[in-house]
């Protein structure tokens, strides 16, 4: 019988490398990593600041949101090959701008408190178990608010508007270019991020006109907490789809609500399967044309320390019932768990002007990178594609008891089948897609 290594001899280029790592834990991953369906074009270091988090394409330029240091920077990406940092902006010192939104020339962009930066952390845990308002012990001056920017010349960020949101600030929001954005932002007084429906009819003056969240978060109304400590409830970030909206809640787990009235969302349904799973709900994509939505749990330990997060497809044909039918196959090619964070991190979200399927889901996976899959058959989704990252050279999380390790963050896939991969430390990469 031919063994595992002369198996790895018969295989040519990436599989080669791949069936190598497999053997090897991983330190035989080429700097292009490993993986099986995509090619790689290029590598970024955005600049000289590798931390990364979401990433936007419009005319032909990128704009990056950073995790660990303040401020968004922008690539001219004409030649996908060769990324250029052509431009930047910063809401000023202690404010992370580390995700956004972009439709025609116009990009929202989250302001809020540079949590890491004011807290001692032992290790990543400490940010995902604690409520927000509970986070800061050493806070500082910082920006917080959603922030409207003119992006027609694309390597200006010529801020328009400002709408001012006392609190910790905002963490992630949707918007696809219609009048109303659903911004996760805290607020003074709430525990944690809730969803604030922010109307953008006068884009120059935008305004909030909707609220709604989970019940124990509003503190200074004297609501009592529902979870346990170590436990979070805050929105992460709500995905709209015509009149409704779908909310991922960490520990608090996915909402459905009806935003027929911006000005007042109603609740449909709310299911937590937090727990027997560890929780951490973040990514709630609607398929509404199959009545489904893909689910992502983030990962939020190392070394599967709270065991195995998931991604769930969940099924809406009756919305007041959501019921999970399937979670997509994790990677087992090598042994994630002793590399670092292993699990679901962040889903590319079927954008207008991107590529749009409710078939073939592209997903982030931290340690594992990108993975692939074809969920034809709902019940029985298959993974048909992958790519694992190097080892980055170094940390930018200053944070300790962190391992040295990929921790692919974001995904953007273009209809030409072009793939923007982030990573917290390690910078951007560019894939070309050929599944």
């Amino acid at each position: 019988m031919t063994n595992r290594r002369e198996t790895c001899k018969s295989l040519l280029g990436m599989a080669a490398f791949a069936c190598a790592a497999q053997q090897s834990g991983g330190e035989e991953i080429p700097a292009r990593g490993v993986g099986r369906g995509f090619r790689h074009l290029s590598y970024s270091d955005i600049g000289g600041r590798p931390d990364s988090v979401q990433v936007m394409l419009n005319r032909r330029h990128l704009y990056v949101g950073h995790m660990f240091s303040n401020g968004v920077t922008i690539l001219d990406a004409a030649d996908p090959r060769k990324l250029k940092k052509v431009g930047e902006f910063t809401g000023g010192d202690f404010t992370r701008t580390h995700h956004l939104q972009v439709s025609g020339d116009l990009l929202l962009l989250a302001n809020g408190a540079n949590i890491v930066a004011m807290q001692s952390y032992d290790n990543i845990r400490g940010y995902f178990e604690n409520a927000l308002a509970d986070s800061i012990t050493q806070r500082k001056k910082f920006r917080s608010g959603l922030s409207i920017h003119d992006i027609s010349r694309p390597a200006e960020m010529r801020e328009i508007a400002f709408l001012e949101i006392p609190g910790l600030g905002v963490n992630r929001l949707w918007w696809d270019g219609g009048r109303y954005a659903a911004v996760a932002a805290h607020v003074d007084g709430f525990t944690d991020h809730f969803l604030l429906m922010v109307d953008l009819q006068n884009i120059t003056k935008p305004e909030i006109v909707g609220r709604w969240w989970m019940p124990g978060m509003n503190r200074a109304a004297g609501e009592p907490a529902t979870l346990a400590p170590g436990r979070r409830v805050a929105l992460h970030h709500m995905i709209t789809a015509g009149n409704r909206g779908y909310g991922a809640w960490r520990d608090g787990g996915f909402t459905v609500h009806d935003l027929s009235d911006p000005s007042k969302p109603r609740l449909i349904s709310h299911i937590n399967w937090s727990p027997p799973f560890p929780g951490g709900t973040h990514t709630p994509l609607p398929l509404p044309g199959r009545k489904l939505a893909v689910v992502a749990d983030e990962a939020n330990a190392e070394k599967c320390a709270k065991g195995m997060f998931s991604t769930f497809l969940v099924d809406l044909r009756a919305e007041e019932n959501p019921v999970p039918i399937a979670t997509l196959p994790a990677p087992r090619e090598r042994d994630f768990c002793g590399s670092g964070t292993f699990g679901p991190h962040n889903l590319h979200e079927n954008r207008q002007g991107m590529f749009r399927s409710e078939e073939t889901i592209f997903a982030t996976y931290n340690v594992a990178g990108v993975r692939v899959f074809n969920i034809k058959d709902a019940f029985a989704p298959k993974e048909i594609g992958y790519w694992v990252p190097p080892t980055p050279k170094r940390l930018i999380d200053p944070r300790p008891n962190v391992s040295l390790a990929a921790k692919t963050a974001d995904i953007l896939v273009t209809t030409e089948g072009l793939v923007y991969v982030t990573d917290w430390n390690a910078g951007l990469h560019v894939l070309q897609y050929e599944g």
